[in-house]
């Protein structure tokens, strides 16, 4: 198995210093280099890669906002962060990191955080291929994990569990994510995709790629320029959530008009 990787670091030494230690790593193969999360993030949306090594402290947008960005996008890479600062490590397992290696690093611990990429991509595998006759699962979970219908959320330092019926919409704002209920606005730790993965398809719409809305809170559907619509929903404010012009054609058949 041959990984592609991705270096990201803002210093030249650093990049080369990593680069020579995974010259000798049969099973990875480095195939671009980015110095800041922009330049990063514009070649994992144009490559499929397998690894990124990723530093934290960066000019601009820091490791961890890339790795939350890229949380966002249909493939992701496995990130492995390579940094100096041992401070985010918690931070850094919240956007999803497969390890967590502090410079300067060693060739055994950089192939011990391959080894995991390697064990990870397997299972994907396997889990991705259905027996013989076997419908494919469209959302697969580790085994015995329970699927509630409750999403974790915070409010004054307390972990409410909301009701997936009680959910008007969620949305990000400022690299955050916020579920809305009748009356409240409350943060979560997931991801949009994380939440549209978790909550009922049959109720619950990506009209866009900052909002996900459950389509039995729409109130009103009301055309916007150029093909797309703005929904208001039955929150206390009357909320008026974008549906872009990509989503607006699925909307439609999914209402029937």
């Amino acid at each position: 198995m041959k990984l592609r990787a991705l270096i990201v670091d803002d210093e030249y030494p650093a990049r080369q210093e990593l680069r020579y230690a995974l010259n000798g790593t049969k099973n990875v193969e480095i195939v671009g280099e980015a110095t800041n999360a922009q330049e990063a993030l514009a070649l994992i949306k144009a490559l499929d890669y397998q690894i990124l090594f990723l530093d934290i402290s960066m000019p601009g947008m820091s490791g961890l906002e890339l790795g939350a960005a890229i949380q966002e996008l249909p493939k992701q890479p496995n990130i492995i962060f390579v940094t100096a600062f041992d401070e985010y490590a918690v931070s850094a397992f919240e956007v999803n990191a497969v390890d967590y290696i502090l410079k300067p690093f060693e060739p055994k611990r950089i192939k011990k955080a391959i080894d995991k990429v390697i064990k990870l991509t397997q299972e994907s595998a396997t889990a991705d291929a259905p027996g013989e006759g076997a419908p494919r699962d469209p959302n697969p979970r580790p085994q015995g994990q329970i699927r509630i219908d409750r999403i974790p959320a915070e409010k004054q330092g307390k972990t409410i569990l909301v009701n997936e019926s009680d959910i008007v919409y969620a949305f990000t704002e400022q690299d955050y994510v916020y579920i809305k209920t009748l009356g409240d606005k409350l943060f979560t730790r997931f991801t949009l995709k994380e939440l549209e993965a978790r909550l009922n398809p049959n109720l619950f719409f990506r009209t866009h790629r900052c909002y996900l809305v459950n389509l039995h809170k729409v109130k009103e559907i009301i055309p916007f320029f150029n093909g797309a619509y703005n929904l208001t929903m039955e929150d206390k404010e009357r909320s008026e959530v974008p549906v872009s012009r990509a989503q607006a054609k699925k909307l439609r058949k999914i209402l029937g008009f």
